[in-house]
Formats: C-alpha cells, sequence, structure tokens
C-alpha cells in the first residue's frame, strides 16, 4: 500500500490519503467485477441442473456480495480518513455502522435464497402435475422471513449496544398492552397460523360455510385474512379469526360426488315397480363411471302422495363438477328411456276429487 501511496503522489501529485481512497475503490471495482463474471459462471452451472437449491442459493447472493463488497470498501477508505484526522473521534461508530450493514446484507441473503426457494419449489411443483400443497410452501416461507426480521433486529440492537435483556422484558410488558389494544389483529394471526398449521384446505380448493355466506375458491391466504373468490367472480375477503369460530366444507377434498335421486312412477304402473327396479339397478352396476365399491341403492321407497316412489342412491368415481352432470344427465336419460320401455310414465303431482252422490228421493205411492 505505501508502493501505491508513492505512486499516487509522485504520478498524480494528490495526498497519500485521497491516494488510498481512490486505490480501495479501484479494488472495489475490481472485485465487483470479478464477482459479477463469477456469479454468471455460477447461474449457467445452475441452470444445467434439477435441483432449485443452486438456482436460489445463485440468485440470492448476487446483490448481496456486490453490496458486501462496498461496505468494506468504504469501511476501509473510513479507516484511512481516521488515520488522515485522527482528531475525529468516530472510529467505534464506523465499526458500529459496518457491523450492521454486514448483518444487514447477510439477512437481505438470506431473505432472497428464502423467496427464491418458494418461486422455485412453487414452479417444480406445478411442473409435476401432481397435487401441490402451495399453502404449505408459503406458511413455511413466511415463517422463515418472520424468523429472520425478528433475529435480524435484535442482532443490530445488541451491536448498536442495547441491552437485549431490557428491551425483551420492556416488550413483554408492551406486548401485554398492544394486545389489548390490537386483539383483533392478533386473533386474525392466530387464526391464519391455525389455518397453516390444521390445513382445512389451502388455496386453489373451493370452500363453503353453512354458518356464513361464504362459498368460493381459496385464491390467498394472508396472516390477516384469506381472499375467496365468488363463483360469480366477487372477491370475498375473510378475517382469519372466523375460521376458528365456524364450520366449513371443503368439497375439494371429497372422495366422489354422490347421485341421490327420487323417481316417481303412476300407481297405475304398480305391476311393473319390481321390473322397473331391477333394469336401473343393472344399469348402475353396468356403468363405468359408477363406482360400485360405494354404496349403491335402487329400491322401492314409499308410497308417495301422487306417485310409486323409488330410490336411487350412488357415488360416481369422477369428482369434476363439469363431468358429474354430465354422467348424471346420461343416467337420467337412460333411466327414462327404461319406464318408457316397460310402460310405464313417470308420475307428476295429481289430485283425485270424488264426488258424493246425492241420495235418491223417495217415491211415495198414492
Amino acid at each position: 500500500m505505501q508502493t501505491i501511496r508513492t505512486f499516487f503522489a509522485q504520478t498524480f501529485g494528490i495526498e497519500a490519503w485521497l491516494a488510498m481512497a481512490l486505490t480501495i475503490v479501484v479494488i472495489a471495482l475490481l472485485l465487483s467485477q470479478i464477482a459479477h463474471l463469477l456469479f454468471n459462471q455460477l447461474a449457467r452451472w445452475a441452470d444445467r441442473s434439477r435441483t432449485v437449491w443452486d438456482e436460489a442459493l445463485v440468485g440470492a447472493a448476487r446483490r448481496p456480495a456486490h453490496l458486501l463488497i462496498w461496505i468494506l470498501a468504504l469501511a476501509w477508505i473510513g479507516r484511512v480518513l481516521l488515520a488522515h484526522w485522527p482528531d475525529n473521534d468516530f472510529a467505534e461508530e464506523l465499526v458500529q455502522a459496518r457491523n450492521v450493514a454486514v448483518i444487514i446484507a447477510v439477512a437481505w441473503f438470506i431473505w432472497r435464497f428464502i423467496a427464491n426457494i418458494t418461486r422455485g419449489t412453487i414452479a417444480r411443483g406445478r411442473e409435476g402435475g401432481q397435487d401441490f400443497d402451495v399453502t404449505t410452501v408459503h406458511a413455511i416461507s413466511k415463517l422463515g422471513r418472520l424468523l429472520i426480521f425478528v433475529l435480524t433486529a435484535i442482532t443490530v440492537a445488541q451491536t448498536l449496544g442495547f441491552n437485549i435483556g431490557a428491551l425483551l422484558a420492556l416488550g413483554g410488558v408492551g406486548g401485554i398492552a398492544v394486545g389489548l389494544a390490537a386483539r383483533d389483529l392478533l386473533a386474525n394471526f392466530f387464526g391464519g397460523l391455525t389455518i397453516y398449521l390444521d390445513r382445512p384446505f389451502s388455496v386453489g380448493e373451493w370452500i363453503r360455510s353453512p354458518d356464513k355466506s361464504i362459498e368460493g375458491t381459496v385464491e390467498y391466504i394472508s396472516w390477516r385474512h384469506t381472499r375467496i373468490r365468488a363463483f360469480n367472480k366477487n372477491p370475498i375477503y375473510v378475517p382469519n379469526a372466523v375460521f376458528t369460530t365456524i364450520v366449513v366444507e371443503n368439497p375439494s377434498r371429497m372422495s366422489h360426488r354422490r347421485i341421490k335421486e327420487t323417481i316417481g312412477l303412476r300407481y297405475d304402473d304398480f305391476d311393473q315397480v319390481e321390473a322397473i327396479v331391477a333394469d336401473i339397478k343393472t344399469l348402475l352396476h353396468d356403468h363405468d363411471d359408477i363406482d360400485n365399491t360405494q354404496t349403491l341403492i335402487v329400491n322401492f321407497n314409499q308410497f308417495g302422495a301422487s306417485s310409486l316412489d323409488i330410490m336411487i342412491y350412488t357415488f360416481t368415481k369422477t369428482r369434476n363438477w363439469v363431468e358429474y352432470h354430465a354422467i348424471k344427465q346420461t343416467l337420467l336419460i337412460a333411466i327414462g328411456r327404461i319406464i318408457e320401455k316397460r310402460g310405464a310414465e313417470i308420475a307428476f303431482p295429481t289430485q283425485t276429487l270424488h264426488l258424493a252422490q246425492p241420495p235418491e228421493p223417495e217415491t211415495t205411492q198414492a
């Protein structure tokens, strides 16, 4: 370094401290350029692999590495200035500022790494074409970033000379006051935590509640609320605390879809009831879209007010709503054909009115 100072002083006629500062800037620029080339090469190697970890690591470290180079360069320049002006006693503040900046740079790297891992995992999971729990990935990501934020704040406070024990004690007392003032906010936070831990539903699933007018597809779950897209395409924002007090149905996780119908025949077709029931049962047993391992019932159920009621109870293999209705339509048409083939008819509400005959007048003999 003495040679560099002498070179700048003799060649350009500048002072030693300025020569040192310029030298540090040149070294920082060179290191920054070398880091840029190195990260480009690492990114090319990472693109060839099938894992998301190396790509996330390289992408997360690029900017924090450049920032760290300039932090150290500025700290070095500060030491040069202190050596030139020894009367300015801010060496301790300079060290603290450098340490805080380094802590923030490391925290920024970890934060970016978690974000990259989250995006890469979700992208790979969706490309796989299998069921993928996006909610759990987002939950772990948010918990990780929250932990990084808390640890960074504590580390920075300790670096700046604050008493961490006193701060934690003060935070405990203040936490009670804040908890009372922000009761609803905390209730929503713990409601969101319950959703993440219990996973009664996840993003992309269809949910509904018999207790509230809530039904639609889950689009987003945050720590405060859950956004649901209703079937009329309106968004519904539900505070997470609501889900701890209501019943939530999750039709997206059903194993089958149920067909439950009652077919009414005329009373005039009583002789055909047994044959029609047998034909319908055969139809369902032979249908490829009906799961015969589940409950299958076709029975004459009751004498209705104006019909002979046959109950049909079975389950389809598909869970898709559109496919289910297409299968149901096919079955109902086939059942109608069976009834028509047997010479019977589907009943409709009718009433029979019986008129009383007036008594014949008595005849008298003269």
